[in-house]
């Protein structure tokens, strides 16, 4: 465990952390989905900082009609009636003047979706500070969670860290670990750490003026990267394991999530969209990779298995495409010829 990780929720809590900044710092927070949103909300909700203003990525036309749809740190934001401002980039000097003028003592950063240039760092009186979804230098980028989750990895974390100009490169500040279950998904996972990463910050923001802020280096032989997700990332291929494939149906769910093209017993194919469920049994001799073999039960449970490389995969719930989730019972019955087990 490297020096600033902790998995004991139990240790007694240092009291130095209840002294809040006096006067509260002057904050600038900069970030765009969900993910941000949650520790914006909670920023928000604390005594120790004032934030001046919420910088977020402009609206974006979304859905099939294409309606431009504000991010969930502007409403965030507007709920609160903080400033939002939303620039395309900062190449233009009059929007990084305007962000000087605010005077801030800290800019906080999380998933903001730009990579920020030196003069806007700059405007910081003590520090720019990003929130990252993972432990670095394992996984900088964009998709920290989810390919944290695909390549099988036991942990994961928050880490709090001064930012430098590149991605995800300055000095570790803070961190904190969490152990990933075979249950959690990149939708449970995202949740836990959005919490963690707003409860870090705050005890980063109350050690700053006191001096008790890590500054360590990343160390760069154990840099990893975590490139931004894509659609066809979700596409399946059954002649791989099904451990393998149990990391990545579960780092793509909820969004791309995982898909694959099934040839039903008419000979028609069909796009099917499955949920994360488990590793099942062993194959009967012969079976193809991608055969859906019918429903089983496991664990009180029913499943549809479907054969891997070297086992099954049983599945709780598959979308066929234009058609609402179906469990593997009511799939059975209306798609697998001659199998309805109820």
């Amino acid at each position: 465990m490297e020096e600033g990780l902790d998995f004991d929720e139990t240790r007694p809590r240092d009291p130095r952390l209840d002294e809040l900044p006096s006067p509260p710092l002057r904050v600038v927070f900069m970030g765009t989905p969900d993910f941000a949103a949650v520790i914006l909300r909670t920023l928000l909700g604390w005594p120790g900082a004032e934030v001046l203003a919420a910088y977020t990525q402009p609206d974006r036309p979304c859905g099939r009609g294409q309606e431009f749809k504000p991010s969930p740190v502007k409403l965030a934001a507007l709920e609160k009636g903080v400033e939002v401002r939303q620039p395309f980039n900062f190449k233009d000097e009059a929007d990084v003047a305007a962000l000087r003028e605010l005077g801030a003592d800290v800019l906080v950063v999380a998933a903001y979706g730009l990579i920020l240039p030196q003069s806007v760092l700059d405007a910081a009186k003590l520090m720019p500070i990003n929130v990252h979804a993972s432990l670095l230098p394992r996984w900088r980028g964009a998709a920290p969670i989810q390919r944290a989750i695909e390549a099988g990895d036991a942990a994961t974390g928050i880490t709090i860290m001064r930012m430098v100009l590149g991605l995800d490169a300055g000095p570790i500040l803070l961190q904190r670990a969490l152990r990933i279950a075979e249950t959690d998904h990149a939708g449970t996972l995202h949740d836990e750490l959005a919490e963690m990463g707003a409860d870090a910050l705050l005890e980063a923001l109350t050690r700053l003026p006191q001096g008790r802020l890590l500054n360590m280096p990343q160390d760069e032989a154990r840099v990893t990267y975590a490139p931004k997700l894509t659609k066809d990332q979700g596409r399946i291929d059954w002649n791989a394991e099904a451990q393998t494939l149990q990391n990545r149906i579960r780092a793509m769910h909820p969004w791309p999530s995982a898909y694959f093209e099934w040839r039903q017993p008419s000979g028609k194919t069909l796009t099917l969209t499955i949920e994360p469920g488990r590793v099942g049994g062993e194959l009967p001799p012969g079976t193809a990779p991608g055969t859906i073999l019918g429903v089983v039960e496991d664990q009180d449970s029913k499943f549809l298995a479907i054969a891997c490389a070297d086992k099954t995969y049983l599945t709780p719930r598959v979308t066929p495409q234009g058609k609402k989730p179906q469990d593997a019972t009511a799939f059975a019955c209306g798609y697998l010829k001659n199998v309805c087990q109820g």
